[in-house]
């Protein structure tokens, strides 16, 4: 049975194994606002009442492997959802800022429908930066050399790292080797929810 926490796993060719953690549902969401300039993410707009909860469960009902590396977006989210993790496992919490939410330029602090706006013109171009957003192939690059620097330092970890909706849905889809512009057909993925990345070899 699947956990509803899981969103399923993907196969890639990898030394460590990944648990790819979205942030609990936040204030941010709760306010159906894009919260995604650095000024405003780290020191507001951390996890609802719900987000907290959300976490509560997750970690009560581990079914995933322990961690034993824990990286997270430096917003106030992630770094309380990591806060979250890190008490229930004893890890020590690194801030990445890598891992941090997409730009979305000047539809920051706007309604979280406007989000759609920037999809519909990610699957024309991936590439793109209408409204000063930070573009899906940036995202994408920015990611992937997260793990690529952890490829590089670790072999045989279980690395937990706690980003963001968008950014991991890019990622995801960038190691399915799927385009880019698609990357809104992958289902969306739920707060406090996790995907995994495992080993091919």
């Amino acid at each position: 049975m699947t956990h509803p926490s899981s969103q399923g796993a993907i196969t890639v060719n990898l030394k460590n194994h990944y648990l790819l953690i979205r942030h609990g549902h936040s204030q941010a969401n709760e306010a159906g606002i894009i919260v995604s300039a650095p000024r405003h993410g780290i020191a507001g707009y951390g996890l609802s009442s719900l987000g907290e909860r959300q976490m509560h469960e997750l970690l009560n009902d581990w079914q995933w492997p322990t961690p034993s590396i824990l990286l997270h977006s430096d917003y106030r989210r992630t770094t309380q959802t990591a806060e979250c993790i890190a008490r229930h496992f004893k890890l020590i919490m690194q801030s990445e800022k890598g891992l941090r939410e997409r730009f979305f330029g000047e539809l920051d602090g706007q309604p979280d429908r406007r989000y759609h706006d920037v999809w519909a013109l990610d699957a024309q171009d991936p590439d793109h930066c209408h409204f000063a957003v930070e573009s899906a192939a940036s995202v994408a690059i920015r990611m992937r050399e997260v793990i690529d620097t952890l490829e590089a330092h670790h072999d045989g970890e279980t690395i937990a790292l706690v980003s963001h909706g968008d950014p991991l849905q890019i990622l995801l889809t960038a190691l399915e080797g799927k385009p880019l512009n698609r990357h809104r057909d992958r289902p969306s993925l739920a707060p406090a929810s996790i995907t995994e990345l495992t080993d091919q070899r």
